[in-house]
């Protein structure tokens, strides 16, 4: 869908003529009371669920999550995903032809926020005459664009559903994303943000930043189960600095899958939204001022082993909503699988989603 009327940035910029690809999933009932908006994490897009019609190999991200039957039941919901303005999926982004120079946006594209994204999903869904999600749920950077809605549009938001995420990053969050991104920017293939033109790549940057990335989503207890210390073949050592072990297979193998597909200025624009959301900061650092204007109701989600976006930060939320008298369910679901624990099937995570929109059924159902 293509938006002409220009969007004011937080950074003072604007952005006019921009697309947002989105697909949607089950049917919009005639109250339309029934939609759900489902934010994406980093690298992901919004493509949830079912297996794309471009590829059928291309299952979407959360598709153990929604579709018939399952914890969104589309038999009962109207689903919504969206592709960020910035990303590389589709929407509008720094790949894309500037209207004004006709040439790619490339390092000129604009720095957005989580509220400029926010702000633009709400474009969306007055376009697709959505005046109120039933609840809008996201994992990770999903979760903070899910609390957002909650505050930014608290009429247009029912529930909230916040997993496996953060009211703000940690210094070493910010830490891990600066190396990322310096990684990306000393590329020589970078050149300033401008390889299109050069026909190239920045593909160790993005390799480097991805194995980065990737540490960080996983538990210890996970790498120690799933690698330890095996040896790549079983061999012995051998005395050099290339892939030894199997968890050095393991990270080049995932960062290589992830530069022949993600785009190297989405990474930075992602990563710094990542750094700069933080609804307390205009409050003077007290969250539960900067959510007293919500009125949705809340499920929170956090899990034992993420070390990323640990159970306390979940729990800051859970405080900062109960100051506020609000109705919220907080559950800690031990699971060994760290900050990737939100995209994978546990059982006990599954039924906690599953009864909550149960819940959330009887309301907009009824």
């Amino acid at each position: 869908m293509r938006f002409s009327e220009p969007l004011a940035l937080r950074s003072g910029a604007s952005i006019a003529d921009y697309e947002l690809v989105y697909e949607t999933y089950g049917k919009l009932n005639a109250q339309r009371s029934n939609a759900v908006l489902i934010p994406h994490a980093l690298n992901a897009s919004h493509h949830v669920a079912g297996r794309s019609a471009e590829d059928p190999d291309d299952i979407g991200w959360w598709d153990n999550m929604v579709g018939p039957g399952k914890p969104i039941d589309t038999n009962r919901f109207f689903v919504v995903g969206v592709n960020n303005l910035g990303s590389c999926f589709g929407s509008t982004g720094p790949m894309s032809i500037n209207p004004a120079t006709g040439l790619r946006y490339g390092p000129d594209f604009p720095v957005v926020t989580v509220e400029d994204w926010v702000d633009t999903q709400a474009r969306l869904a007055d376009a697709l005459g959505i005046g109120r999600f039933a609840a809008v749920m996201g994992g990770s950077l999903g979760g903070m664009q899910a609390l957002a809605w909650s505050h930014l549009y608290p009429q247009r938001v029912g529930h909230c559903v916040a997993i496996a995420t953060t009211p703000k990053l940690s210094a070493q969050n910010i830490a891990f994303n600066e190396v990322a991104r310096r990684a990306i920017i000393t590329d020589p293939e970078f050149h300033g943000g401008r390889f299109y033109d050069h026909g190239v790549v920045p593909a160790r940057g993005l390799h480097v930043a991805r194995m980065i990335g990737h540490i960080t989503y996983l538990s210890d207890d996970v790498m120690a189960e799933r690698f330890g210390r095996m040896l790549r073949g079983g061999a012995g050592y051998g005395f050099s600095f290339d892939v030894e072990f199997e968890i050095e297979s393991y990270l080049r193998y995932q960062a290589e899958k992830f530069a022949a597909y993600f785009d190297a200025n989405t990474y930075l624009l992602i990563t710094r939204a990542l750094d700069y959301f933080d609804p307390a900061q205009s409050h003077g650092g007290d969250l539960a001022s900067a959510l007293s204007v919500t009125q949705a109701g809340f499920l929170v989600i956090s899990f034992s082993t993420d070390w990323r976006f640990s159970p306390a930060r979940s729990r800051e939320i859970v405080q900062a909503l109960l100051r506020n008298g609000r109705d919220v369910t907080y559950a800690e679901v031990d699971a060994p699988h760290g900050h990737d624990a939100f995209l994978l099937d546990d059982p006990q995570y599954h039924s906690l989603v599953r009864g909550y929109f149960e819940r959330i059924a009887t309301e907009v159902l009824a």
